[in-house]
């Protein structure tokens, strides 16, 4: 029997589904069997969601739904791992909204991440790196050096956010746990961004899957990998028994949250890495095409993913 994959309303941040009843209608037509509430789904929108009760709310990715916080910044700009205190504090409060959203759709999942190293949007290295890959200069000195400027900068800078990111965690799992909702730690997009592979021994130290665990991320392991940052298996091969849910998407060169299969992903490792798990959610951007936002049920079934 095929798994049930849910598609997650990045892909709804279109002026055709600005009623989210329509994106429920398109999700099912395209053969889904749920929906994830992305952090970029606005109230209005995740009640239409609810309310046209088209297809289920199977997880609710934090800090869902999108506010705008008082400074004027989006929510999800809030640093959960921040050592400012007002500033963590902010972040927990909307990450906690999002438990009580999942706890009332009768979702069991919120996916979270759990901040960065420094309140940056990205490390200045990264940021140089990113433009030299797009241009086509991965194996110039300067891309190597770069990099390794970034990994002693983490590595100098990450304790106390990393422990801060822990506290916001059990903070979290207090909170979720009695509402029956277990917090999946996803991995990230920037290399500054909390946790790396080997972090998850520390953050989810005394803590079970039915309270936190990890949640993979297919396109994120790969840009990093791609940027010569985190070997791609590491994450899988460290966490795979924490695993408690994954994002499906595909890359073409550091581009990701493209449909799975229109993308040059290897796919073998995570099929093994993933097959456990009872379902899968689809996080593809609203650039793609429908036809391949369709066509991906049928890759994942074809690599042995369904």
């Amino acid at each position: 029997m095929s798994k049930p994959l849910a598609l997650s309303t990045m892909f709804a941040q279109q002026d055709r589904f600005a009623d989210g009843k329509a994106f429920a209608q398109f999700a099912a037509e395209a053969g889904y069997e749920a929906i994830e509430i992305s952090h970029s789904t606005r109230p209005e929108k995740l009640q239409q969601i609810v309310y046209a009760a088209i297809l289920p709310v199977v997880s609710v990715h934090q800090p869902a739904p999108w506010v705008e916080h008082h400074d004027g910044r989006g929510n999800s700009k809030c640093n959960i791992a921040s050592v400012d205190g007002a500033e963590r504090d902010a972040a927990v409060a909307y990450a906690k909204e999002s438990v009580r959203w999942a706890s009332q759709l009768g979702a069991q999942r919120v996916v979270v991440h759990l901040g960065s190293v420094t309140d940056e949007e990205m490390f200045e290295e990264e940021f140089r790196m990113r433009r030299m890959f797009d241009g086509g200069e991965a194996s110039d000195p300067e891309f190597a050096a770069l990099r390794e400027r970034a990994i002693e900068r983490r590595k100098r800078e990450a304790g106390p956010y990393v422990e801060a990111a822990r506290q916001s965690l059990l903070e979290l799992v207090r909170f979720a746990e009695p509402l029956g909702v277990a917090i999946g730690l996803e991995n990230r997009y920037h290399f500054h961004e909390i946790p790396h592979p080997v972090e998850y021994d520390f953050l989810l130290e005394g803590l079970v899957n039915e309270q936190a665990g990890y949640w993979h991320d297919t396109g994120h392991a790969e840009v990093l990998h791609r940027l010569g940052f985190i070997d791609r298996h590491e994450w899988l091969a460290r966490n795979r028994q924490r695993c408690i849910g994954a994002h499906l998407h595909d890359v073409l060169g550091i581009g990701d949250h493209r449909a799975p299969g229109d993308g040059d992903v290897e796919w073998g490792y995570i099929v093994e890495g993933l097959q456990h798990l009872p379902r899968y959610t689809l996080e593809i951007n609203q650039h793609q095409p429908d036809e391949q936002v369709g066509l991906a049920r049928e890759f994942l079934q074809a690599v042995g993913l369904r």
